[in-house]
């Protein structure tokens, strides 16, 4: 079986929908805040000595991390191309695009506000994290424009992607929920189109309540 190592609400959610979305049986391993708890550091060094949120194991004992590289395999154990457009799709050079374009772009300005000592002294202070945040806002709404372009109820437009169960999870995060409802209500309209289907229920449920 394979073995997730999440916090519940941290990007490992995004690959805990996906999971529950195929129907790949899946253990859960919580691993508590490595940003602040050396044991819990300690712990998933062990297994990733990156240690990342989320870290997936297979059945094989191979290692998995990076969530983008994670949906693709995702989509390949489940030999379904129902949130990674096939090749030769029409969705497919869009998809991609998007999908790195969220985890090169958006992603990592979290790790800048989670853990800023890693690129600045002490902890940056106050206008760095302004200017972190700002700066998500403006890519936010890049995307926003582009899934407004494309007309839904997906950010593909007809089409249901993994990007779409990446939005469901990233619009709890800062800036937060009425941010996203007011200024990039296409996005919010994406991930609401997830969270409602009943093979995520229980996983978004014990994620986000």
């Amino acid at each position: 079986m394979i073995r997730l190592y999440e916090n519940p609400g941290w990007g490992s959610a995004i690959v805990e929908l996906q999971l529950a979305f195929y129907g790949i049986p899946y253990e859960l391993i919580t691993v508590g805040n490595v940003h602040q708890d050396p044991t819990a550091r300690a712990a998933l060094g062990k297994v990733n000595p990156l240690i990342q949120v989320p870290t997936m194991v297979l059945e094989n004992g191979e290692v998995m991390t990076e969530s983008a590289a994670i949906s693709l395999l995702l989509a390949d154990l489940a030999r379904s191309d129902a949130l990674v457009p096939k090749a030769r799709s029409k969705e497919r050079a869009a998809f991609f695009r998007w999908l790195i374009f969220l985890v090169a772009s958006i992603y990592p300005s979290f790790v800048y506000s989670d853990a800023p000592e890693r690129f600045v002294k002490g902890n940056g202070g106050e206008s760095y994290q302004l200017n972190v945040i700002e700066h998500r806002k403006s890519l936010w709404k890049v995307m926003d424009a582009e899934a407004q372009r494309r007309g839904g109820p997906f950010f593909l437009g007809a089409r249901m992607t993994a990007i779409d169960f990446f939005l469901a999870c990233m619009v709890h995060w800062r800036p937060r929920e009425e941010w996203f409802k007011a200024e990039t209500p296409n996005l919010w309209r994406s991930a609401e189109a997830v969270w409602v289907l009943p093979q995520v229920a229980d996983a978004y449920k014990r994620n986000f309540g």
